[in-house]
């Protein structure tokens, strides 16, 4: 059983909430689903919910891949709170494909004790084909969060995972950039065997080191991180389309494509002053994966006006 409490950045934080003390009932979120291929098209045929975390039923609204399920991941608090120990646990049966999202920005809200923590496993079978693209995460004021996820699959399957994280509530009052207190995230893949293929790690302790300088963020406020695991072959094809990397000042954005050690695909990273265009950047690197793993494409985005 993984446990990040003994994490070497959260240990300023080990203080217990006065309200509800971490780990609580009502603060332990778990969420398991499995998906399996009936026919034409993959069901979730397992699932298993704990609130916070909550997951409804799958949907089929992929015009392009019809047989694939949309699965939205909600939760009932608002967000994370501190004290919150979240857990989610995909498995993916062979030939299986699945689109999961989140229902909005994944808010890390105000702490002024502990932290929050959250566990993601993904285990996908032979030629499973796995889609983990939630809404950004919006850390505010004071908050601590680390997160922890690990992928296990064999080279037949594609997995493609991304995150997008904000600097804050930037247009909140007087504006709230890099004002929270901590942010971790781990990403580590490895072979059905065993076999480790790579780990990533990011610490964000914007009140310890400088965010906004040469070498870091610098004036740009968005992250966006997107992993592509998947065949040398398939990973070939996408990076010949998307190995250009972008210096734009007018905008402005910067992102660059690279390969990950152990054949295990790609990485692209891009940076930003506003979110709607690095969103842009990552549905675009999304589309190119899909299309060279699938032959299919993606929907057009959805217009809110």
């Amino acid at each position: 059983m993984i446990s990040l409490d003994t994490a070497r950045e959260l240990e300023p934080y080990q203080d217990q909430p006065a309200q509800l003390p971490a780990a609580a009932n009502g603060k332990v979120g778990v969420l398991r689903m499995g998906f399996e291929r009936r026919g034409d098209r993959t069901i979730l045929d397992g699932l298993y919910r704990q609130s916070p975390l909550l997951v409804q039923r799958a949907l089929y609204w992929d015009e392009e891949m019809p047989g694939l399920p949309c699965v939205m991941i909600l939760t009932t608090s608002g967000g994370v709170l501190q004290g919150d120990r979240l857990r989610i646990d995909v498995d993916m049966a062979p030939g299986s494909q699945a689109h999961l999202v989140t229902q909005a920005a994944t808010k890390i809200q105000e702490m002024d004790a502990n932290y929050g923590t959250q566990i993601q496993t993904f285990t996908l079978a032979d030629d499973a084909y796995l889609e983990f693209l939630p809404e950004p995460v919006i850390p505010y004021r004071g908050s601590r969060f680390v997160t922890d996820s690990q992928v296990r699959l064999p080279e037949s399957a594609t997995m493609l995972y991304a995150e997008v994280l904000q600097p804050g509530r930037k247009y909140y009052r007087d504006g709230e950039l890099f004002a929270y207190d901590l942010f971790s995230s781990t990403l580590r893949a490895e072979r059905p065997d065993g076999g480790q293929l790579f780990v990533e790690k990011f610490v964000v302790s914007p009140g310890r080191f400088e965010v906004a300088r040469t070498g870091v963020m610098d004036h740009f406020h968005i992250f966006g991180n997107v992993v592509l695991l998947t065949s040398p072959e398939r990973a070939a094809r996408v990076f010949d389309r998307t190995s250009t990397p972008v210096w734009d000042e007018e905008t402005p954005l910067a992102s660059a494509v690279s390969r990950l050690p152990n054949d295990a695909g790609l990485i692209f990273k891009v940076l930003g002053q506003e979110t709607e265009p690095v969103r842009a950047a990552v549905r675009a690197f999304c589309v190119a994966a899909r299309e060279e793993v699938t032959g299919r494409t993606f929907p057009p985005a959805f217009s809110w006006r």
